[in-house]
């Protein structure tokens, strides 16, 4: 694996080709999730060709926004597929990719540790202190597709996510669930 040559690659195709209107699902989102990706790893013990691997995957798991948001899990695949190959990622690397990668659908169902450390860093931002400022990128982008249309309809529709969602990592549900009950009880407090 040409790992090096493949985060230079995407990360300029992602500066290079995403639609500016993406405030949240951007390159500094993606960045954001290789910086959680790195420190699950290290606590869950990861090294090697998987840790590799996992990182490739948060490098390109939202790339299929650069064609559109719907089905982007399935689009960024596509691209892992078309262009990881190129950086000498043999076909079962990539499938172990696209499984990182389809595990952040909404709902989450990782089905191995990988699955769950990318998905756990995919919304890492849920149980920080950055929540809302974060948050707040999402809340622009989702009103330009036309999800959601005004701020009270943001605080039910986080209330629901937060009450659904869960962390999967040991180091995720130490790390982070209590600050994400924290934010579930504030936006409750603020309806």
């Amino acid at each position: 694996m040409k790992f090096e040559q493949a985060r230079e690659f995407i990360l300029e195709k992602l500066k290079r080709e995403l639609p500016e209107h993406l405030t949240y699902h951007s390159t500094e989102h993606i960045k954001d999730v290789y910086a959680a990706a790195e420190t699950i790893a290290d606590y869950e013990g990861i090294s090697g060709d998987d840790r590799l691997l996992l990182l490739t995957a948060v490098l390109f798991h939202d790339s299929g926004f650069i064609i559109q948001q719907k089905e982007h899990e399935s689009i960024s695949c596509d691209i892992a597929r078309e262009c990881l190959p190129d950086f000498e990622y043999t076909n079962e690397q990539i499938s172990t990719i696209c499984g990182m990668i389809m595990a952040t659908r909404l709902p989450q169902l990782p089905k191995n540790l990988l699955e769950q450390i990318m998905c756990d860093s995919d919304l890492d931002y849920l149980g920080r202190d950055d929540f809302f400022t974060i948050g707040n990128k999402l809340f622009n982008e989702l009103k330009v597709y036309g999800i959601i249309h005004n701020q009270d309809e943001w605080n039910n529709l986080q209330i629901r996510f937060l009450q659904n969602h869960q962390y999967f990592t040991h180091t995720a549900i130490r790390l982070r669930k209590e600050k994400k009950e924290a934010h579930l009880q504030l936006l409750k407090y603020l309806i």
